[in-house]
């Protein structure tokens, strides 16, 4: 993947999420890119209370309503001593205008979470956030956004073309 953003889009500069797999990962492709990392709060994953760090058939099986109710409307829930879908795109819009402000002709790398892919997606493409589920969002997957005086077009979502493949 490092190599693959070296390559194809030479970006100016790498935000992560502070958790250590985005760290880790944001620090490869900033090694292959010639580039230095910085952290950003708002690429944090969702706070999940008092879900934070556990699996998810942990929840399911003590939780069983709100975990239906976070598969079914995620846009009507926030998670017990947690954030809601709305805080979460509140940080991410963040994170967008602070990259468009420091990086408006050049390109930037978000290393995040799933949840944090997915919130800024759903603003781009004008989704509501009961589409949530419906964005898919997996590890190691490269998600490309182009935000110009054109407008925004999305490039790729979820994009496995630089993993090797048996």
């Amino acid at each position: 993947m490092a190599q693959r953003i070296a390559k194809n889009w030479k970006p100016a500069a790498i935000y992560t999420s502070s958790l250590q797999r985005c760290v880790v990962t944001g620090g490869c492709i900033a090694k292959a890119c010639g580039v230095g990392t910085a952290t950003l709060d708002g690429l944090m994953d969702i706070d999940y209370g008092a879900g934070q760090m556990r699996i998810q058939d942990e929840i399911k099986a003590e939780a069983p309503e709100l975990f239906q109710h976070w598969r079914a409307t995620p846009q009507r829930m926030r998670f017990p001593g947690g954030e809601s879908l709305q805080d979460l795109v509140a940080r991410t819009a963040d994170v967008l205008r602070l990259g468009l402000e420091r990086h408006a002709e050049e390109t930037a790398v978000l290393v995040g979470h799933d949840s944090v892919n997915r919130a800024p997606l759903l603003q781009l493409l004008d989704q509501p956030l009961s589409a949530y589920w419906r964005i898919a969002q997996s590890p190691r997957r490269l998600n490309e956004v182009d935000i110009g005086p054109g407008g925004v077009r999305v490039e790729r979502v979820n994009d496995t073309s630089h993993l090797d493949r048996p």
